[in-house]
């Protein structure tokens, strides 16, 4: 019920009905005449069937009067029957409590209403707490006043209430479930709730028991129940603990399988959540004692904590969701608190991945040339393609913000089709263009996956003979650790492309496997240097003396790969001093900033007009 109370407020929790409900009927016009009786009250077979029905009835007049009352109705209510005679029906069964039930219950005194049903709590004399429910009828026109039935519903009200119990409650451990949960916690978010009192803050803790489902296939399901249950009387001692110190008890409950979740109502901030994560991991990690068979289990924990305004549920959930993945992804048998900067990069990588695959028949992507300058004359020998992607949303993004969500999807193989085609087109253009200078040759990168779902070589054949490129100006990048591990298909397909006359190049070398003899055996004609190993070249500080040791490392590679015949290109080239000690020592070709960034093609072709590629000219 609703509205203001014209009657004597319950006085305790107790009085108060849980479940309230009413009933008013309107006919249809001001009033409608009442179904006819068989017999009039005042008959004698009327008084007779009146007095011994076994429902627990009254009459009342037009002014709520109690004009007659049979004994089931004394019964139930406890009272005297000669007491019932004469006094205030509203009173009998608590009709004054809120303002929208006696209003209608006046309404029908006056004849404007055709019934009214309502469950009302009332205090039964001898202290026990009565359930009913109140039925107000109109009597026939002729006889005047209403009739009032009253129902004991304790019994069914009882019955429903385990029912509940039954559903709300997990079989297992006891404890809420999910959708007891989400229930408290939808009404912990409603504005009455928290902006009547409190701190207008809500908390989580989301937890998730670390290799549980290796204990059920292990020990088997029984065990697994008993490892939950008493997991769940853990986390209940914990919560009970935190409550002696704050204003309330966590509720806990297991949301299904191996989850289970902790809410805090009106939490203080981030370290109030923080101490009960903590108290949960420690009460969990404690080895565990099941009828003799000791087990031992950690749990990851995601915890929120928050503003309960313009949060809701199901925002909630999925923060908490998030976070306890973080928990897990970060190394398991610890908590992470929700960084919603983290998040962002999350839901931004959701949205490039759902927009990747159209992105590329949109268009949406472009080439950008690094080029790779020779270290002894200072030429541009060749340039690396490396692909942009226009997005419409988050603007120009470089490859480490979406080749990884290309590789994992599979759109890697048409994206990387296209990169090939753009590249070797451009290649040949500028060679159609520049008919007097040495032709460059265009430097692709390739991911493991396009050789594993897709034919490389029959792509490259395919691209090479449409533009028209010969394929010594072709060279394919591949990193150290996925060349160096090559075999069967992927080393059948290298080997095949540089019988082609392509150049295979190591990308990043230096940091995978460095697995030197078997570098021998491979189909590769140029080692990239790690950029790593060339800022080491880098001084700082010029009083400071170089360090022999990154010199030494680099000219041992770069003699070791001369020896096998190939050639080397360092990468991040930065300085002039870095680019004359890497000229000392023998490297072939350098890449980075101090020549150019990565440009657009027609900028290439300004460098290429050139006698020399001084330092930073191709930059913008």
């Amino acid at each position: 019920m609703s509205g203001t109370s014209e009657g004597p407020a319950p006085a305790t929790e107790l009085d108060r009905p849980i479940v309230t409900e009413s009933e008013i009927v309107t006919s249809p016009g001001t009033e409608s005449p009442p179904p006819p009786s068989p017999a009039s009250p005042a008959s004698p077979s009327y008084r007779s069937v009146f007095a011994a029905a076994p429902v627990a009835m009254a009459v009342v007049d037009r002014e709520g009067m109690v004009t007659g009352a049979n004994t089931a109705l004394a019964t139930l209510l406890g009272r005297d029957p000669d007491t019932l005679t004469g006094a205030v029906a509203a009173d009998l069964v608590d009709l004054s409590c809120d303002a929208r039930t006696w209003h209608a219950y006046r309404e029908l005194l006056r004849g404007r209403r055709a019934r009214l049903r309502c469950t009302r709590r009332l205090k039964h004399p001898e202290g026990h707490a009565l359930w009913v429910r109140v039925t107000v009828t109109p009597l026939p026109a002729e006889d005047g006043g209403v009739l009032l039935s009253v129902d004991d519903i304790g019994e069914h009200r009882e019955l429903r209430a385990q029912l509940r119990h039954l559903r709300m409650h997990d079989p297992v451990t006891r404890l809420p479930n999910r959708a007891l949960f989400l229930e408290r916690l939808t009404a912990a978010l409603e504005a009455e709730t928290y902006e009547e009192s409190g701190t207008g803050r809500i908390g989580l803790c989301y937890l998730d028991l670390d290799g549980f489902k290796a204990v059920n296939d292990t020990l088997g399901h029984r065990v697994g129940d008993r490892l939950l249950t008493a997991v769940a009387e853990r986390l209940t001692r914990c919560a009970q603990e935190a409550g002696r110190t704050r204003a309330g008890t966590p509720l806990v409950a297991r949301l299904g399988g191996d989850e289970f979740a902790l809410l805090v109502e009106d939490s203080t901030g981030t370290e109030q959540l923080a101490d009960l994560a903590e108290s949960l991991l420690e009460a969990i990690q404690a080895p565990f004692d099941l009828s003799g068979r000791p087990l031992s289990v950690s749990a990851s924990i995601g915890v929120v904590e928050r503003h309960a305004a313009g949060t809701t549920p199901t925002a909630l959930m999925q923060a908490a969701d998030t976070t306890l993945y973080w928990a897990k992804a970060d190394g398991k048998a610890r908590w992470t608190l929700f960084d919603p900067e983290r998040n962002a990069h999350r839901v931004t990588r959701q949205a490039l991945a759902s927009t990747l695959r159209p992105a590329i028949d949109r268009g949406e992507f472009a080439l950008e040339y690094q080029p790779l300058v020779g270290m002894e004359d200072d030429r541009v020998h060749g340039v690396e393609a490396l692909v942009r992607w226009n997005h419409p949303r988050f603007g120009t993004l470089t490859p480490n913000r979406f080749i990884g969500l290309a590789e994992e999807d599979g759109s890697i193989v048409p994206l990387g089709r296209w990169v090939l085609r753009t590249a070797c087109r451009q290649a040949r253009d500028w060679q159609v263009e520049h008919p007097d200078e040495p032709p460059i040759f265009v430097s692709v990168n390739v991911a493991v996956r396009q050789v594993w779902d897709s034919d490389l070589v029959a792509d490259v054949a395919e691209t090479l003979a449409e533009t028209g490129l010969p394929p010594q100006l072709l060279q394919l990048e591949l990193t150290e650790s996925a060349v160096m591990g090559s075999a069967g298909r992927p080393l059948e397909a290298l080997k095949a492309l540089s019988d082609m006359g392509v150049r295979i190049a190591i990308d990043d070398f230096g940091t995978g496997y460095s697995n030197l003899a078997y570098l021998s055996r491979l189909p590769v004609s140029v080692l990239k240097l790690d950029g790593s190993f060339v800022r080491g070249f880098q001084i700082e500080d010029r009083a400071a003396k170089p360090s022999p040791a990154d010199e030494v490392i680099v000219e041992a590679m770069v003699q070791l790969a001369h020896r096998l015949g190939l050639t080397v290109t360092a990468e991040c080239v930065e300085t002039s001093a870095q680019a004359t000690r890497l000229r000392r020592i023998g490297c072939d070709t350098g890449q980075g900033w101090l020549y150019s960034r990565p440009v657009p093609p027609d900028r290439i072709s300004e460098l290429l007009g050139t006698p020399g590629v001084q330092a930073g000219v191709g930059n913008p």
